[in-house]
């Protein structure tokens, strides 16, 4: 976590998200002892999130793998990242590459394969929808499949990269690729040095620039929408709270409760591609 806090630059977001991990553990806890005291009957959640939104002058929405889940995207973990009987966790790694670079392109060729037949769905569309319609808006998405591009998004930041780019290893350019299948292994067309997924593997630090750009709309937003995740995996698990904090309407759309439900102002139970859309 340490590496997340001194990557923000501005004092005002890192005295917030030093907070992050703290808060989230307590939520935990908290939430052993019952549900939200903001509980309400689900029409009336709906009504009051759809109201935040029209009225914000500013809309952060953050999205994890179940708004993928809801376009067929596996989530690459468990039972579905199982490959040759490898797991994500042994190929998405720097050293996994290093020393097998065939392999881990391999395992990411078959990813793309699967993610190229999937399309947006209605809470890809609606976000976007979102976008169009707010005077500041930003998404935060952790997901690497690109449906949110696909769909129309522009005002994001891919904390995690993005399964349809590659970054060369010697130049360290950044471009578009959408072969199906990518030739194996692909070499930079400028430099002819190998290509990797443009990918934040494990053990891999974000990018200064995306979790500075998070920072400020975290921090400046009236409204985030927390959208198909687990509240799990960090950074962006303490988002939430760095966006609470600050005074931001919290409203999460989930079909499980997650260590975010004794947050927020609202939790909506349910797939995303039937939920979102009812927010418009």
């Amino acid at each position: 976590m340490m590496w997340f806090m001194e990557r923000i630059t501005l004092s005002r977001h890192s005295r917030c998200l030093k907070d992050v991990r703290t808060i989230a553990c307590s939520l935990a806890n908290r939430q052993r002892h019952g549900p939200s005291k903001n509980a309400m009957a689900p029409a009336s959640d709906l009504g009051i999130v759809r109201e935040k939104i029209a009225t914000a002058g500013s809309l952060a929405v953050l999205t994890g793998a179940g708004i993928s889940a809801d376009s067929g995207v596996p989530t690459f973990r468990g039972a579905d990242g199982l490959w040759r009987n490898f797991r994500a966790e042994e190929l998405a790694t720097p050293e996994a590459f290093e020393r097998d670079p065939r392999l881990v392109w391999e395992w990411y060729n078959w990813r793309r394969e699967l993610i190229a037949t999937k399309k947006p769905n209605p809470a890809h569309d609606t976000v976007v929808e979102f976008e169009r319609r707010a005077s500041q808006f930003w998404l935060i998405t952790q997901n690497v499949d690109g449906l949110h591009r696909a769909a129309g998004s522009e005002k994001l930041s891919e904390i995690h990269g993005n399964i349809w780019k590659v970054r060369c290893t010697v130049c360290g350019v950044v471009e578009d690729n959408r072969e199906v299948p990518i030739p194996i292994l692909p070499s930079c067309r400028h430099c002819q040095g190998l290509l990797r997924p443009h990918i934040v593997w494990f053990g891999e630090s974000l990018a200064t620039s995306d979790l500075a750009r998070c920072a400020a709309a975290l921090q400046s937003c009236d409204v985030l929408l927390v959208i198909g995740t687990s509240g799990v995996v960090y950074p962006a698990a303490g988002f939430a709270s760095v966006a609470k904090q600050a005074g931001a309407f919290v409203a999460e759309i989930n079909p499980d409760p997650t260590p975010h439900s004794d947050l927020v102002d609202v939790s909506l139970k349910g797939r995303a591609k039937e939920v979102v859309p009812l927010l418009l």
